[in-house]
C-alpha cells in the first residue's frame, strides 16, 4: 500500500478518530488558524475543546480539528464568521444524520 492510499485510508478507521485528541498548538499547526482566533471561536461557542481536567492544555478531537477547517475555508470564500458557524453547524447536522442512517441500516442488516 503506498502512501497515499494509507492517507485516504486512515480516514476510514473510525476507531483511531475517535481517539484523536491533540493539543491547541498541534491544531493550529496542522489547520493554519492561530491559536488565539482557534481560542475566539471556543469563547463564541463554535468549538468546545476536550475537557481533560482544570489548568490543562486545550486540546481538540477529530470533529472540532474538522469544524476548524471548514469555518477557514468558508472565511476564506467570504463568509462572516457567524454564517460561517451556522453553515457549518449544519452540514455537521446532516453528516450526524447521514452517518446515523447508515449506522442503523448497518446494524439491521447484520440481524
Amino acid at each position: 500500500m503506498d502512501k497515499n492510499e494509507q492517507a485516504e485510508n486512515i480516514l476510514l478507521d473510525f476507531d483511531l478518530l475517535s481517539k484523536l485528541v491533540v493539543g491547541i498548538g498541534e491544531v493550529s499547526n496542522i489547520t493554519g488558524v492561530p491559536q488565539r482566533q482557534i481560542r475566539y471561536w471556543e469563547e463564541k461557542g463554535i468549538i468546545q475543546p476536550v475537557k481533560e481536567g482544570e489548568g490543562t492544555t486545550r486540546k481538540y478531537d477529530y470533529l472540532n480539528i474538522k469544524k476548524i477547517l471548514l469555518i477557514k475555508e468558508l472565511l476564506e470564500d467570504g463568509f462572516t464568521l457567524d454564517a460561517a458557524a451556522k453553515k457549518v453547524q449544519e452540514r455537521m447536522k446532516s453528516i450526524n444524520e447521514v452517518f446515523k442512517k447508515l449506522s442503523n441500516d448497518s446494524n439491521q442488516n447484520r440481524e
